[in-house]
Protein backbone atom coordinates (compact mmCIF):
# COMPACT_ATOMS: atom_id res chain seq x y z
CA UNK A 1 0.00 0.00 0.00
CA UNK A 2 1.60 3.36 -0.80
CA UNK A 3 1.31 6.21 1.61
CA UNK A 4 -1.85 7.29 2.88
CA UNK A 5 -3.20 10.74 1.19
CA UNK A 6 -3.16 13.82 2.79
CA UNK A 7 -6.81 14.87 2.87
CA UNK A 8 -8.02 18.54 5.27
CA UNK A 9 -11.03 17.95 6.89
CA UNK A 10 -13.81 20.50 8.05
CA UNK A 11 -15.79 19.85 11.16
CA UNK A 12 -19.12 18.76 10.75
CA UNK A 13 -21.20 21.45 12.89
CA UNK A 14 -24.97 20.83 11.17
CA UNK A 15 -26.77 17.42 10.90
CA UNK A 16 -30.21 15.90 9.28
CA UNK A 17 -30.89 15.51 5.55
CA UNK A 18 -31.34 19.70 4.65
CA UNK A 19 -27.59 19.68 6.17
CA UNK A 20 -25.87 16.50 4.09
CA UNK A 21 -27.66 18.13 0.69
CA UNK A 22 -26.38 21.29 1.09
CA UNK A 23 -22.53 19.60 1.73
CA UNK A 24 -23.39 17.17 -1.27
CA UNK A 25 -24.13 20.49 -3.40
CA UNK A 26 -20.46 21.82 -2.42
CA UNK A 27 -19.52 18.73 -4.04
CA UNK A 28 -18.37 17.82 -0.82
CA UNK A 29 -19.10 14.81 1.47
CA UNK A 30 -19.82 13.93 4.72
CA UNK A 31 -18.01 11.32 7.07
CA UNK A 32 -17.81 9.78 10.46
CA UNK A 33 -15.23 8.52 11.81
CA UNK A 34 -15.28 5.83 14.88
CA UNK A 35 -12.62 4.04 16.82
CA UNK A 36 -10.47 3.42 19.59
CA UNK A 37 -12.87 4.26 22.68
CA UNK A 38 -13.40 7.56 21.32
CA UNK A 39 -16.80 9.35 20.65
CA UNK A 40 -17.52 9.54 16.71
CA UNK A 41 -15.89 12.18 14.88
CA UNK A 42 -18.38 13.58 12.19
CA UNK A 43 -16.34 16.12 9.26
CA UNK A 44 -16.49 17.01 5.86
CA UNK A 45 -14.02 16.36 2.93
CA UNK A 46 -13.57 17.55 -0.86
CA UNK A 47 -15.69 15.86 -2.74
CA UNK A 48 -12.83 15.15 -5.64
CA UNK A 49 -10.16 14.75 -3.54
CA UNK A 50 -11.42 12.03 -1.47
CA UNK A 51 -13.03 10.17 -4.38
CA UNK A 52 -9.38 10.00 -6.40
CA UNK A 53 -7.79 8.95 -3.54
CA UNK A 54 -10.36 6.12 -2.67
CA UNK A 55 -9.88 5.30 -6.35
CA UNK A 56 -6.10 5.03 -6.13
CA UNK A 57 -6.35 2.83 -2.43
CA UNK A 58 -8.77 0.39 -3.50
CA UNK A 59 -11.16 -1.03 -1.08
CA UNK A 60 -9.56 -0.59 2.36
CA UNK A 61 -7.98 3.05 1.15
CA UNK A 62 -6.17 4.85 4.28
CA UNK A 63 -6.24 7.99 4.41
CA UNK A 64 -4.14 10.87 6.57
CA UNK A 65 -7.35 13.43 8.03
CA UNK A 66 -6.22 16.75 9.03
CA UNK A 67 -8.44 17.92 11.74
CA UNK A 68 -8.34 21.14 13.75
CA UNK A 69 -4.38 20.86 12.74
CA UNK A 70 -4.05 17.10 13.71
CA UNK A 71 -3.41 13.93 11.51
CA UNK A 72 -5.39 11.48 12.14
CA UNK A 73 -5.18 7.93 9.99
CA UNK A 74 -8.58 6.86 8.91
CA UNK A 75 -9.25 3.54 7.53
CA UNK A 76 -12.03 3.13 4.83
CA UNK A 77 -15.14 0.91 5.96
CA UNK A 78 -18.12 1.76 4.49
CA UNK A 79 -18.69 3.51 1.16
CA UNK A 80 -22.77 4.89 0.65
CA UNK A 81 -22.74 5.78 -3.05
CA UNK A 82 -26.26 7.25 -4.83
CA UNK A 83 -27.17 4.17 -7.10
CA UNK A 84 -28.15 6.39 -9.57
CA UNK A 85 -25.70 9.19 -9.52
CA UNK A 86 -22.76 6.84 -8.68
CA UNK A 87 -21.90 9.81 -6.86
CA UNK A 88 -20.11 9.23 -2.73
CA UNK A 89 -23.28 10.29 -0.27
CA UNK A 90 -21.30 9.60 3.08
CA UNK A 91 -18.12 7.62 4.53
CA UNK A 92 -17.31 5.84 7.32
CA UNK A 93 -14.08 5.38 8.62
CA UNK A 94 -11.84 3.67 11.42
CA UNK A 95 -9.22 5.54 13.21
CA UNK A 96 -6.07 3.76 13.49
CA UNK A 97 -2.38 4.56 14.42
CA UNK A 98 0.62 3.46 12.56
CA UNK A 99 1.67 0.11 13.67
CA UNK A 100 -1.31 -1.19 14.44
CA UNK A 101 -2.95 -4.57 12.95
CA UNK A 102 -6.20 -4.47 11.77
CA UNK A 103 -8.10 -7.08 10.29
CA UNK A 104 -9.69 -6.59 6.68
CA UNK A 105 -11.50 -8.14 3.46
CA UNK A 106 -8.68 -7.99 0.42
CA UNK A 107 -10.31 -8.40 -3.20
CA UNK A 108 -9.11 -11.80 -5.46
CA UNK A 109 -8.35 -9.98 -8.85
CA UNK A 110 -8.13 -13.55 -10.90
CA UNK A 111 -5.57 -13.12 -13.94
CA UNK A 112 -4.79 -15.18 -17.00
CA UNK A 113 -6.48 -17.65 -19.45
CA UNK A 114 -7.36 -21.42 -18.21
CA UNK A 115 -6.66 -24.39 -19.93
CA UNK A 116 -9.15 -25.62 -23.24
CA UNK A 117 -12.73 -26.13 -22.69
CA UNK A 118 -12.42 -24.96 -18.90
CA UNK A 119 -14.92 -22.35 -16.87
CA UNK A 120 -13.43 -20.47 -14.12
CA UNK A 121 -15.10 -19.25 -11.07
CA UNK A 122 -14.27 -16.94 -8.36
CA UNK A 123 -15.84 -18.64 -5.24
CA UNK A 124 -14.54 -15.90 -3.41
CA UNK A 125 -14.26 -12.48 -4.40
CA UNK A 126 -12.45 -11.17 -0.73
CA UNK A 127 -10.16 -12.54 1.92
CA UNK A 128 -9.93 -12.13 5.53
CA UNK A 129 -6.43 -11.22 6.76
CA UNK A 130 -4.60 -9.05 9.11
CA UNK A 131 -1.97 -6.61 8.29
CA UNK A 132 -0.65 -3.50 9.52
CA UNK A 133 -2.45 -0.47 9.47
CA UNK A 134 -0.14 1.25 6.62
CA UNK A 135 0.76 -1.72 5.07
CA UNK A 136 -2.93 -3.50 3.92
CA UNK A 137 -2.60 -5.34 0.45
CA UNK A 138 -4.66 -3.52 -2.59
CA UNK A 139 -5.26 -6.39 -3.82
CA UNK A 140 -4.26 -10.52 -3.69
CA UNK A 141 -3.22 -11.79 -7.63
CA UNK A 142 -4.34 -15.27 -8.62
CA UNK A 143 -3.08 -16.69 -11.87
CA UNK A 144 -5.31 -19.23 -13.53
CA UNK A 145 -2.63 -19.26 -16.67
CA UNK A 146 -2.65 -23.03 -18.78
CA UNK A 147 -4.18 -24.57 -15.54
CA UNK A 148 -6.76 -27.76 -16.40
CA UNK A 149 -10.12 -28.65 -15.36
CA UNK A 150 -10.02 -30.07 -11.55
CA UNK A 151 -7.68 -27.14 -10.29
CA UNK A 152 -8.64 -25.76 -7.56
CA UNK A 153 -6.79 -22.92 -5.49
CA UNK A 154 -7.42 -22.24 -1.47
CA UNK A 155 -6.77 -19.48 0.39
CA UNK A 156 -3.80 -21.16 2.02
CA UNK A 157 -2.14 -21.00 -1.95
CA UNK A 158 -2.68 -17.08 -1.52
CA UNK A 159 0.58 -15.21 -2.19
CA UNK A 160 0.57 -12.72 1.29
CA UNK A 161 3.39 -10.40 2.00
CA UNK A 162 5.40 -10.12 5.02
CA UNK A 163 3.62 -8.58 8.23
CA UNK A 164 0.08 -9.97 6.85
CA UNK A 165 -1.90 -13.14 8.28
CA UNK A 166 -4.09 -15.25 6.99
CA UNK A 167 -7.08 -15.19 8.97
CA UNK A 168 -9.72 -16.78 7.08
CA UNK A 169 -9.69 -21.02 6.55
CA UNK A 170 -6.99 -22.38 5.08
CA UNK A 171 -8.92 -24.85 2.78
CA UNK A 172 -11.14 -21.69 1.73
CA UNK A 173 -11.95 -22.26 -2.53
CA UNK A 174 -10.36 -19.18 -3.37
CA UNK A 175 -10.88 -19.88 -7.90
CA UNK A 176 -12.36 -22.91 -9.21
CA UNK A 177 -11.25 -24.48 -12.36
CA UNK A 178 -14.07 -26.86 -13.89
CA UNK A 179 -14.38 -28.52 -17.41
CA UNK A 180 -17.25 -26.36 -19.32
CA UNK A 181 -20.29 -27.66 -20.13
CA UNK A 182 -21.32 -27.87 -23.62
CA UNK A 183 -24.56 -26.49 -24.79
CA UNK A 184 -26.16 -30.25 -25.41
CA UNK A 185 -25.26 -31.14 -21.57
CA UNK A 186 -26.18 -27.89 -20.10
CA UNK A 187 -29.78 -27.96 -21.58
CA UNK A 188 -30.28 -31.78 -20.59
CA UNK A 189 -29.43 -30.65 -17.01
CA UNK A 190 -31.66 -28.10 -17.07
CA UNK A 191 -34.34 -30.01 -18.42
CA UNK A 192 -34.02 -32.43 -15.68
CA UNK A 193 -34.09 -30.20 -12.92
CA UNK A 194 -37.00 -28.90 -14.30
CA UNK A 195 -38.30 -32.11 -14.38
CA UNK A 196 -37.33 -32.92 -10.98
CA UNK A 197 -39.16 -28.96 -9.70
CA UNK A 198 -42.11 -30.06 -11.74
CA UNK A 199 -41.83 -27.03 -14.20
CA UNK A 200 -43.92 -27.75 -17.36
CA UNK A 201 -43.78 -25.17 -20.31
CA UNK A 202 -46.37 -24.48 -22.55
CA UNK A 203 -45.78 -25.56 -26.00
CA UNK A 204 -45.33 -22.37 -28.54
CA UNK A 205 -47.36 -22.54 -32.19
CA UNK A 206 -43.69 -22.73 -33.27
CA UNK A 207 -42.95 -25.95 -32.00
CA UNK A 208 -46.12 -27.45 -33.04
CA UNK A 209 -45.67 -26.38 -36.32
CA UNK A 210 -42.11 -27.92 -36.56
CA UNK A 211 -43.28 -31.21 -34.86
CA UNK A 212 -46.14 -31.42 -36.96
CA UNK A 213 -43.62 -31.15 -40.23
CA UNK A 214 -41.27 -33.43 -38.43
CA UNK A 215 -44.27 -35.92 -38.21
CA UNK A 216 -45.37 -35.44 -41.58
CA UNK A 217 -41.69 -36.14 -43.34
CA UNK A 218 -41.69 -39.00 -41.60
CA UNK A 219 -44.96 -40.44 -42.64
CA UNK A 220 -43.84 -40.10 -46.23
CA UNK A 221 -40.43 -41.70 -45.50
CA UNK A 222 -42.79 -44.99 -44.42
CA UNK A 223 -44.75 -44.59 -47.46
CA UNK A 224 -42.31 -44.45 -49.41
CA UNK A 225 -40.44 -47.40 -47.79
CA UNK A 226 -44.03 -49.42 -48.21
CA UNK A 227 -43.75 -48.48 -51.81
CA UNK A 228 -39.99 -49.88 -52.75
CA UNK A 229 -41.19 -53.37 -50.55
CA UNK A 230 -44.17 -53.98 -52.65
CA UNK A 231 -42.36 -53.14 -55.76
Amino acid sequence: MSAPEKIVAEARTEFGKGAARRIRREDKIPAVIYGHGNDPVHVILPGHQTMMALKHGGANALLALAIDGKEQLALTKDVQVDPIRRVIEHLDFVAVIRGEKVTVDVPIHVLGEAGPDTLVVNENTVVSVEAEATHIPEFFEVSVEGLPAGTQILAKDLDLPSGTTLLADEELLIVNVTEQMSAEALEAELEEAEADLGIEHDVSDAEIADAQTEAKAADAAQESGEATDSE
